[in-house]
């Protein structure tokens, strides 16, 4: 018998300063069972870090053609693809000609990530942009993970400040260039 996903359910206060984004959300979130907290916990950030209207998740894992977020404008297409962890070249490739603006976020070594896109073709290379914490930061809140999760998010001047059931943790926001 396979495993189902797990739902967490994350109730959001955002103040993005940085970009004037001031939200109350819920999410709910599912988790498949080959998907780490710190995959899944990225994944939630890269939501709240991009959100706009027209964002949503994808299917996740399963999601083979899309990446872990995406933004649709009112006709359906994809105006951003925000991909979570260590994508493959060819991924990239793909979000970057499928959508106006493409980007990356990991909790991973940002080194080790861009290692393997080294040498490959990317289209618009030079505008996809790769997002990292500080080392740590993801370990933090993973810790604090539960099933219904409470979480207030304030970003300014490229500083995260996240408090989730009661634990804090700040990073700065890395931005890396893949060129």
């Amino acid at each position: 018998m396979a495993l189902g996903a797990t739902i967490h359910t994350f109730d959001v206060s955002l103040a993005d300063v940085d970009r004037g984004v001031y939200e109350d959300l819920t999410l709910r979130v599912a988790r498949h069972p080959s998907e780490t907290d710190a995959f899944m916990m990225t994944r939630v950030l890269a939501y709240c870090l991009e959100y706009e209207e027209g964002i949503a998740f994808s299917e996740g894992i399963s999601a083979t053609d899309e990446p872990a977020v995406l933004v649709r404008d009112l006709t359906g297409r994809v105006t951003a693809w925000i991909e979570v962890g260590a994508p493959d070249a060819e991924r990239l490739h793909h979000g970057s000609r499928l959508a106006e603006r493409t980007v990356v976020y990991t909790h991973r070594d940002p080194a080790k990530v861009m290692a393997p896109w080294a040498g490959k073709r990317i289209y618009n290379a030079e505008g996809i942009v790769l997002h990292s914490f500080d080392p740590g930061f993801i370990d933090a809140a993973v810790a604090a993970i539960a099933r219904r999760n409470t979480m207030t998010l304030s970003v300014t001047e490229r500083q995260l400040y996240l408090e989730l059931n009661g634990t804090s943790t700040s990073s700065e926001i890395h931005d890396h260039s893949i060129v």
